[in-house]
C-alpha cells in the first residue's frame, strides 16, 4: 500500500510502499495526533524506518491496497 506524507513548509513529501493494512496506519497516526507524543513513526517494506515530528505534519494519505496494473491494457 502507497503511503504519502505531507511535511509543513517544504515542497516535497515522502512516499514510501508499506505492508501494513490501512486501519493499522490509521491507528498508529491518530494514536500519534490524539496521544503526547511528538512524532509518527511508520516503516517500509524494506524496513526503514520513518519519524516525522507531528508540528511539521500537514497530512497523511493512505493509498489502496490493489496492486498495480503492468502492461497494455488491450
Amino acid at each position: 500500500m502507497d503511503i504519502r506524507i505531507g511535511i509543513a513548509n517544504s515542497p516535497r513529501e515522502l512516499n514510501f510502499e508499506s505492508s501494513q493494512s490501512p486501519a493499522d496506519i490509521e491507528q498508529l497516526v491518530s494514536e500519534a495526533l490524539s496521544g503526547s507524543g511528538s512524532h509518527l513513526s511508520l516503516k517500509d517494506n524494506k524496513g526503514k524506518l520513518y519519524v516525522v515530528p507531528l508540528a511539521s505534519l500537514a497530512y497523511v494519505e493512505i493509498g489502496s491496497e490493489e496492486s498495480r496494473r503492468v502492461g497494455f491494457v488491450g
